[in-house]
């Protein structure tokens, strides 16, 4: 995450169980903060700060929660398969923006899960 409000990529494809970092390179704070109703199906919520909904992580942020300070960073492993889109709070009107498609493995797709 830059100065320049970008997620950098923005965009990546992964496969299920694999783990993203994101990481504030830059001065400016920002957070990771996934959009609630674009969840793939039987996904779960993620954000910056831990929060269980988007409701949660955009009260949150306003005092200061899960925002992520230079150097700090924010993981997540994604077990299930889909598009993922996420944003920064701080920065959701400059279109801080970024999409995670997770693909199925054929092992994912062998324990029927």
């Amino acid at each position: 995450m830059t100065d320049d409000n970008r997620f950098e990529p923005d965009a990546v494809t992964i496969p299920v169980g694999e783990t993203v970092v994101w990481r504030t390179v830059g001065y400016a704070p920002h957070t990771v903060t996934a959009y609630e109703d674009e969840l793939p199906p039987g996904a779960a919520y993620f954000s910056s700060g831990g929060f269980t909904n988007e409701a949660a992580a955009r009260d949150g942020a306003s005092g200061g929660g899960g925002v992520l300070d230079r150097g700090e960073e924010y993981t997540y492993t994604f077990d299930k398969p889909g598009t993922y889109t996420y944003y920064c709070i701080p920065h959701e009107q400059a279109g801080m923006t970024g999409t995670i498609t997770v693909e199925p493995t054929a092992e994912f797709g062998q324990r029927g899960a």
